[in-house]
């Protein structure tokens, strides 16, 4: 709770026995301080951010309530604990709703006092650390704009998160829609360059006589068209984040002059013989098997390696299934941030069962059609969804399952296992209970039962 021992606030009218119990709190480990009254006790609050107060309620002028405010409202993680000789259980009640930990009536022996003391810290403890894993939780299903709560994602974030700190050249692997460019652009924003540009630059979407001049510029008259001088993307990326998407398209001569502008960190202009220095971050990516081209002789061994220093692979979308739904809640409050839409059973079965060779770019793509066909309705159903997700067969049951290294909890994972087959005997028999029932060979009531369990029994 806290560093060294802990900070203690004992406010009381009485001498005697405040400062008994100031020492023998002193005798446990605790930095006690004391204050005879609560105009005192709100003056040490300003000056010190105690861990625990432990105030009498009565005490004449300021009483403990309005320290306990105080002290709560300045400190809302401190340990607060109520003494007093008269007080009733609105009393109690009252305190507790200012934020208090606890209430023990005078006379009261020392070892009680304790008891409730340790409890209340505890409990405090856990309130906070519950709170931070609440807060991690929610930080790991997102980073930067990367969603995602699956184990390969998790992992992902743990990486981007260590690899965003330096300014090593970075090469990011992945299938198309898998979000690389998104990757390099959280990894910026989350980088001491985050102050500087981010430029970015698709190698495969510019015609290789203008690739070069794209990369480093040119001065006038060039080449025909050269007009004026032009300042390349590693110049307009100074001091920030240059992302060189698909750099496998890179001609072989280009990469030797790429390579050159890694190590050295410098170029020339297209037309030009002055060197230019730049400070420059690298991030490039591909779909492509650099390491195969290197074996076939289509991509230079030595930029692989300058490229490669810290590799980055994304899952594809079907390999991390258990986002989707997550996925598709982010991406109807996109398309559909005043509508509370969401997805039938069976269009979710759908979404979740389709390979998605297009990834997460498909799956956007796939909700702002449903979004737009679903014409206002509240549900977005099967139908709404593109026909090559409405015509993907989907598997009753998991063949296999991938344990993950924290385990499996069964009982969830065995439920859902049976919401989804009661569903599926729901749909074959149009909703006929009776027959439903035989298809999952248990009688009707104990469907019924299953039904209600699940929230189903409409």
């Amino acid at each position: 709770m806290a560093e060294g021992n802990p900070h203690l606030l004992f406010v009381d009218d009485e001498p005697a026995f405040r400062r008994l119990y100031a020492e023998r709190l002193g005798e446990r480990g605790f930095e006690v301080v004391e204050a005879d009254s609560g105009e005192k006790a709100l003056e040490l609050l300003e000056q010190f951010a105690f861990d625990i107060i432990i105030t009498d309620l009565r005490m004449p002028g300021i009483d403990g309530r309005r320290v306990i405010e105080a002290a709560v409202a300045r400190y809302p993680s401190i340990v607060a604990i109520v003494i007093t000789g008269d007080g009733t259980m609105k009393d109690a009640v009252e305190t507790m709703k200012l934020g208090a930990s606890d209430f023990i009536a005078k006379p009261f022996q020392f070892d009680e006092l304790m008891h409730v003391l340790h409890k209340a810290m505890e409990q405090r403890r856990l309130t906070a650390e519950n709170a931070y894993l609440r807060s991690q939780l929610e930080e790991r299903h997102q980073f930067g704009g990367i969603i995602g709560k699956s184990l390969p994602m998790k992992a992902l974030f743990q990486m981007l998160e260590t690899v965003a700190r330096s300014s090593s050249t970075i090469l990011v692997r992945g299938e198309t829609g898998t979000g690389k460019e998104v990757v390099a652009r959280a990894i910026h924003h989350n980088s001491p360059r985050r102050a500087h540009r981010f430029v970015a630059l698709n190698c495969s979407a510019i015609p290789e006589t203008l690739l070069e001049a794209e990369l480093f510029g040119h001065v006038r008259g060039a080449f025909t068209g050269a007009v004026g001088t032009r300042q390349g993307r590693f110049e307009q990326a100074h001091k920030g984040t240059l992302f060189l998407d698909e750099v496998g398209t890179m001609s072989v001569g280009l990469q030797m002059k790429l390579l050159r502008a890694l190590q050295e960190r410098e170029f020339e202009r297209v037309g030009d013989n002055q060197t230019i220095k730049v400070d420059v971050r690298v991030i490039a990516a591909t779909n492509s098997d650099l390491a195969r081209m290197v074996a076939e002789g289509t991509f230079r061994e030595d930029l692989y390696y300058r490229l490669n220093v810290i590799p980055i692979k994304l899952p594809p979308l079907r390999d991390r299934r258990d986002d989707i739904p997550l996925l598709a809640k982010h991406f109807f409050e996109k398309f559909a941030p005043e509508t509370p839409l969401h997805f039938s059973q069976g269009a979710m079965r759908a979404l979740m069962a389709y390979p998605w060779p297009g990834n997460v770019r498909q799956l956007e793509n796939a909700i702002e059609r449903a979004v737009a066909l679903s014409g206002g309705r509240p549900e977005i159903t099967t139908q709404d969804l593109p026909p090559e997700v409405q015509a993907t067969p989907q598997a009753t049951s998991t063949p296999f399952v991938d344990f993950p290294e924290d385990g499996l909890d069964m009982p969830t994972y065995l439920a859902n296992i049976e919401r989804d087959l009661i569903y599926r005997a729901l749909d074959r028999t149009q909703g006929n209970r009776n027959r439903a029932a035989d298809l999952l060979r248990i009688k009707r009531t104990t469907l019924v039962e299953k039904l209600k369990r699940i929230g189903a029994d409409t």
